[in-house]
């Protein structure tokens, strides 16, 4: 079976799947993981990203804020699942943009991811400038953000960094968008020499029927494992009730990620508990980030539900790539 290349993380969250189950993931039975409230600010907190930090978990987390803004905060945990989040928002540090007066003023901001990448955490996310694009920030130590030049033009969400470069260059997944609620949207590859000047644009995968047939967009960052990068993402259809929020799981090679080698057919998981259907957003499973153990093929996933907390979903390796030989 495939291998997750990458480092052990032995004392990651985890629960083992309950007897009976036949799904590929299963939900964390003390979901939510993170309520609505758990800060004063808070009207809710959902689609974040956790990564280990040193012998700690730390991330950035969406808060949108009694007054509905949304906003990024910063966070850390012991285990992965019982959080402490800062009260107060990012200030981003804008020494490093050439028009910092413009670029650097923080409008919103919302689906953050977290990528380990050489020396340093890169933050991407759906940042505010004349529309939705994709800011990007890095960090050392989760207490200093240092933001740095969009990457695309409005309007764009998703972008999903690689965690190494490929072929020499940085990569990251998006999602071409429009000023509104999309109903639309594919996925889309892109790279850089320097994680400012990005081209070299390659179309990755299109919407399908059923589950994922209005709009798909990347989730976690890409695992890399030795049969290709296992793409975690999320499909939208459109119901009688609005969009509906699930996600699946595709495999893309490892030199060229715009090509997709398998793709399951059904989804992995979609909103069906009380606290993914029911919120701010009924019908919304959202995965934003990913833990790995490259010793057992253990991941954890975390993911919004209904735009009002966050829950947290698991599986292995062997049973994606089982689920994408089946389906793919």
């Amino acid at each position: 079976m495939a291998k997750i290349i990458g480092n052990p993380l032995p004392d990651m969250p985890w629960e083992n799947k309950p007897a009976g189950c036949t799904e590929p993931v299963w939900r964390y039975s003390q979901n939510p993981i993170i309520p609505r409230n758990l800060i004063p600010c808070a009207n809710s907190i959902f689609n974040s990203a956790a990564v280990r930090y040193q012998d700690e978990y730390r991330g950035v987390f969406r808060v949108d804020n009694k007054a509905r803004e949304m906003r990024l905060h910063a966070g850390k945990s012991q285990d992965g699942v019982n959080w402490t989040i800062e009260e107060e928002p990012i200030r981003f540090v804008c020494e490093n943009l050439k028009d910092a007066d413009e670029v650097g003023v923080f409008e919103y901001g919302y689906d953050p991811r977290v990528c380990f990448i050489e020396d340093r955490y890169y933050v991407t996310w759906c940042n505010g400038y004349h529309g939705p694009t994709i800011g990007l920030a890095y960090t050392f130590d989760f207490k200093t953000f240092y933001k740095m030049e969009n990457i695309f033009i409005p309007f764009n969400r998703n972008g999903v960094l690689f965690p190494r470069k490929i072929n020499g260059n940085y990569a990251i997944l998006s999602r071409p968008s429009d000023n509104g609620h999309t109903p639309f949207g594919d996925i889309f590859y892109s790279e850089s020499p320097d994680l400012t000047y990005w081209g070299c644009h390659r179309h990755v995968m299109s919407t399908r029927g059923g589950w994922e047939s209005t709009k798909i967009g990347a989730g976690p960052t890409p695992i890399e494992t030795d049969e290709g990068w296992l793409l975690i993402y999320h499909g939208v259809l459109t119901s009688c009730n609005g969009f509906v929020y699930s996600f699946g799981a595709a495999l893309l090679d490892l030199e060229k990620p715009w090509k997709v080698l398998k793709r399951g057919h059904s989804y992995l998981l979609s909103p069906q508990t009380l606290y993914e259907c029911v919120g701010d957003v009924p019908n919304v499973a959202f995965p934003c980030s990913c833990l790995t153990d490259s010793e057992t093929g253990r991941i954890a996933i975390y993911y919004g539900c209904a735009d009002t907390v966050t829950g947290m979903a698991f599986t292995t390796v062997d049973e994606i790539m089982d689920f994408l030989n089946r389906e793919g």
